[in-house]
């Protein structure tokens, strides 16, 4: 199936660098799109279009009501001027932001950068433009500001976490899928910032060991298993952990060797376009899943899927943060961290035992049934939408 065409390409060049930014917009559903806003060196349109076609993807699938987009800029984060990059960028689109665009933080951009550029040019919230659609904005923004601000067990925030712990369910419910013992199941993954430090934290609460991890600077390696909160506590606010302080028995190897070591689950969390042709025959993994967005090239995971490595989709794999923003959005959960994993828990488990169940069948590519169940929740959607009474717009309590 050929990919619709997305509704609207943006290209923005920053007259402080000359960098460029791209807004992609590839669904609007009752006049709203959701998406992060990604910076790194080397971002494209092509990139930020793959994207936002999975940002419309993982609405769809989570039958949440809304398109789907992304922002990127092609700038390191590391860069001094970045915040002022970023701050132009948004400046630039806020009529996308104003009313149409609700964005978020992606790679390179954490929450707290995002809504700070958005106070800076008077937005107050990086959700600003459904807040503001609401029947009440200064409550919605006090319901979105408690949930994003609720602690959590280790020291943060649930707003930090979600996305993490959505990942380390798509996970589990492959382990419970396939009958495996949690205490034995072994992981790694690429990548140790806010959507893999996350993971590699409620998978290590779940008992699972995390063997290998991965940041900038390399692979940490141990195949007894990582002691993963002591790795988390000596990260920079890069994502990177300081080699100088590794616990006893910990490895340091080069930075790819995450890709093919010998782990149960692969969870490919920092870059797009991780796993590709020249490297996706050194994974060792029963299982990919995708909690970077675009982590696997389409002819690497046809690759895998023809050798028997089942590959989650990000679309569903990492939609735990929008699709949790979006219940937070519409009240469905609160402020209680409680209530929102067990919302996020129970949904993500239930679609990969459903994307398993096909692949145990027939090896039906995991992709090819949540595509079809994203469609079939459009297709609802659409349906509803031309009845007499017609669906409902946006309704935020």
């Amino acid at each position: 199936m050929t990919p619709a065409p997305p509704l609207m390409r943006l290209t923005w060049t920053d007259p402080g660098t000359g960098a460029n930014g791209y807004l992609v917009v590839h669904s609007l559903v009752s006049g709203v799109a959701t998406g992060g806003t990604r910076m790194r060196a080397g971002c494209t349109m092509t990139e930020v279009e793959d994207l936002a076609r999975g940002m419309a993807d993982k609405t769809a699938t989570f039958n949440l009501p809304v398109g789907g987009a992304k922002g990127g800029i092609d700038f390191d984060p590391k860069d001094p001027r970045a915040f002022d990059v970023l701050k132009r960028f948004c400046a630039f689109l806020r009529p996308w932001l104003d009313a149409h665009w609700v964005t978020a933080e992606d790679l390179g951009v954490p929450q707290h950068l995002i809504d700070s550029v958005f106070a800076e040019i008077g937005l107050e919230q990086s959700y600003h433009a459904a807040i503001r659609r609401s029947a009440d904005p200064a409550r919605t923004l006090r319901r979105v500001q408690a949930g994003l601000n609720a602690p959590v067990p280790g020291g943060l925030l649930l707003g930090d976490v979600v996305g993490g712990y959505g990942v380390a369910q798509a996970c589990l419910g492959v382990a419970a899928a396939w009958d495996w013992d949690v205490r034995e199941t072994t992981v790694a993954i690429q990548g140790i910032g806010t959507m893999g430090g996350g993971a590699a934290w409620y998978l290590h609460e779940a008992g699972v060991k995390v063997v290998a991890v991965a940041d900038a600077a390399g692979t940490l390696y141990d195949p007894t298993g990582l002691d993963v909160p002591a790795l988390l506590d000596l990260r920079d606010r890069f994502g990177e952990v300081d080699r100088s302080r590794l616990p006893a028995g910990v490895r340091s190897l080069p930075r790819e060797t995450v890709v093919g070591v010998d782990a149960d689950i692969f969870v490919p969390a920092a870059i797009s376009y991780a796993l590709r042709p020249d490297n996706e025959s050194v994974v060792k993994a029963k299982v990919v899943v995708e909690a970077a967005n675009a982590a696997t090239t389409p002819e690497a995971e046809a690759a895998l899927s023809a050798r028997g490595v089942a590959v989650v989709p990000d679309f569903v794999a990492n939609a735990g943060a929008a699709a949790w923003a979006w219940w937070l959005l519409l009240g469905e959960v609160g402020a209680d961290p409680a209530d929102s994993f067990l919302r996020l828990r129970t949904e993500m488990r239930a679609k990969i035992a459903l994307l398993l169940a096909e692949w145990n069948l027939d090896r039906l590519p995991l992709r090819r049934t949540g595509l079809r169940l994203a469609e079939a929740n459009r297709a609802r959607r659409a349906e509803a939408a031309l009845a007499p009474e017609g669906e409902p717009g946006l309704l935020i309590p």
